[in-house]
């Protein structure tokens, strides 16, 4: 399958009412084949795709940390690297979806809580830009909360 038709396919998948299922045809597809879609979709400017492909990621990337741990570290080396200033770009939705990977795997939860948390911190990887600081709180928030179940790890 085309790398366009798999993204159209993603997408489709992201305005099913069902996101139950829509995750779990996500991940027929292949993680390592919907995941760059996925990135394109977090950065949507409609709200309700871009949240439901936050929730999409956080899944599917636990899915592939539970293969392979490595993968799904690059993957929030990615986002992490979306954030920097070196990129070229923004960053849209990364600090969402660090956070929502994160509330689905321990393991990465474990690794990555800190520089989540320096995105925050003057001192640290400060994130001047305040929609994107708005993101990381969002993140920051998720992963406080006490309802918080790991469904990997």
């Amino acid at each position: 399958m085309g790398l366009r038709k798999v993204k159209q396919q993603v997408y489709e998948l992201l305005l099913l009412d069902d996101e139950k299922k829509a995750v779990e045809e996500l991940l027929k597809i292949s993680p390592a084949k919907s995941i760059n879609p996925l990135f394109s979709f977090i950065q949507n400017s409609d709200e309700a795709i871009k949240w439901r492909a936050v929730r999409a990621m956080g899944q599917v990337v636990a899915q592939i940390a539970l293969e392979n741990l490595e993968s799904a570290r690059v993957v929030m080396r990615r986002l992490m690297w979306s954030l920097n200033d070196e990129s070229g770009g923004i960053g849209w939705g990364a600090p969402e979806a660090m956070g929502e990977i994160m509330a689905q795997d321990k393991r990465l939860y474990d690794e990555y809580y800190k520089i989540l948390l320096s995105y925050l911190d003057e001192d640290g990887n400060f994130l001047e830009y305040e929609p994107l600081r708005k993101g990381a709180i969002w993140a920051v928030e998720r992963l406080s909360s006490p309802a918080l179940l790991f469904s990997s790890s």
